[in-house]
């Protein structure tokens, strides 16, 4: 049996606790400046909630914080996400591609001081890996005026180890060339993400994809949604025209 979820919503049409995303979701739909946020247990909502200490002793929640990798968000360290995302502005990201390649569309969430931004696109013929990158450029374009430390989430591992692990950044000062010497895939866009991580304070952060995560689920939603559209774009980047 899967682990039940509970999400806890601070702004909405009605503020609470709710145990399934889709009634979450009718809360916080369309309302301004929209508060909400997944959680493993109830007491970790409740927490929230009310705007108290991360449950448990809050020194050894640090220690947990500081010790595990920051990408990944686990049962312990869930309610102490939210203080390390404080004055910061949090976006998540999606992409993918109908029977890959395909279709395909990427989503894109924005949270800033309790607003959220949504942007979205699609492409007649592309693949998973771009759709996960453009959707990570797009979302960079948005705020590069910002001054705010940013944290981007990732379902992707193709694009978040690409950063942290500095994949990308070595296959650029390769010629695009990987450590087998075959030629790096999506160069044009891997370029420009790299051109933005050295112009904003952004870390990438890998999430879970399926997962019960909310703003995940609405990018994939938002992704798939646009896949499906009509008048799609041309990635020229990968259709070569």
């Amino acid at each position: 049996m899967a682990k039940k979820k509970w999400y806890a919503v601070k702004c909405g049409k009605e503020p609470g606790i709710y145990t399934t995303w889709a009634e979450a979701e009718v809360q916080v739909k369309g309302f301004p400046k929209a508060r909400f946020k997944g959680f493993a247990t109830k007491k970790e909502a409740e927490s929230w909630l009310s705007g108290k200490a991360p449950v448990g002793d809050s020194s050894k929640a640090k220690k947990n914080q500081k010790r595990l990798p920051n990408h990944k968000a686990t049962r312990q360290t869930a309610a102490v996400e939210e203080f390390d995302e404080k004055d910061k502005l949090i976006i998540h990201t999606d992409g993918g591609a109908l029977n890959n390649p395909g279709p395909g569309g990427y989503g894109v969430v924005i949270q800033r001081d309790g607003e959220v931004k949504e942007l979205c696109g699609g492409y007649r013929l592309t693949t998973n890996n771009r759709m996960e990158l453009m959707a990570c450029i797009v979302a960079l374009r948005e705020v590069n005026k910002s001054a705010l430390p940013i944290i981007l989430y990732s379902d992707s591992s193709y694009v978040v180890n690409g950063i942290r692990k500095g994949w990308a950044k070595s296959w650029r000062k390769k010629g695009w060339l990987k450590a087998d010497g075959k030629p790096a895939l999506n160069q044009d866009l891997w370029s420009e993400l790299l051109d933005w991580t050295e112009k904003l304070p952004v870390t990438f952060r890998w999430v879970k994809g399926h997962a019960g995560n909310p703003m995940n689920e609405r990018c994939d939603k938002l992704a798939v949604s646009c896949a499906r559209g009509s008048n799609l774009g041309i990635d020229r980047g990968y259709e070569g025209k």
